[in-house]
């Protein structure tokens, strides 16, 4: 489904569903995502408007990492719901956000993909910025996390700045 130099992205399966939540809870990503139970990522696997990915590294099949998008096809609209790598600085992080895009605009003719990213996660918002996502604005204290209220800062990218930009792997 997608692929890239160094990652194959593969759909999760029931049986990764401990691997997911074990990644979501590692104390690197609970923080910055969202952590979901079994039963939600099981009803995500079966949903056909969501991806669930368990991300690996093509050279030993290790996973670095995982994703969860979901497509509204009405409206053409890519959310990335959440991206969590286990292998911090080796670049698979930047190497499967642009994966994703390419497959968010290429493969599924999104007009618009978006995220969203606390204000804390600095690595999340400098590599956001650095693909070229359009910062849309703030939802302000819009969850409420063990740690308090969190704003949520809206990131998105339009069909026509992705092929403005250029088409990277």
């Amino acid at each position: 489904m997608i692929e890239t130099k160094r990652c194959r992205f593969e759909e999760a399966a029931e049986d990764d569903i401990e691997r997911i939540i074990e990644i979501e809870n590692h104390k690197d990503n609970r923080n910055f995502i969202w952590i979901g139970t079994p039963s939600e990522h099981l009803a995500e696997i079966n949903d056909p408007n969501h991806f669930l990915w368990m991300i690996r590294a093509k050279d030993d099949n290790r996973i670095v990492g995982y994703g969860l998008a979901r497509v509204d096809k009405k409206s053409n609209v890519f959310e990335l719901r959440r991206i969590a790598m286990t292998e911090k600085g080796a670049g698979f992080g930047e190497e499967a956000m642009n994966a994703i895009i390419r497959f968010a605009f290429e493969e599924q003719n999104a007009n618009r993909f978006w995220l969203d990213v606390y204000p804390d996660n600095h690595v999340g918002i400098k590599l956001y910025e650095k693909l070229g996502l359009h910062r849309d604005g703030v939802l302000r204290q819009n969850y409420k996390a063990e740690r308090g209220y969190l704003d949520q800062i809206i990131y998105s990218m339009l069909k026509s700045e992705y092929d403005q930009r250029g088409r990277k792997q």
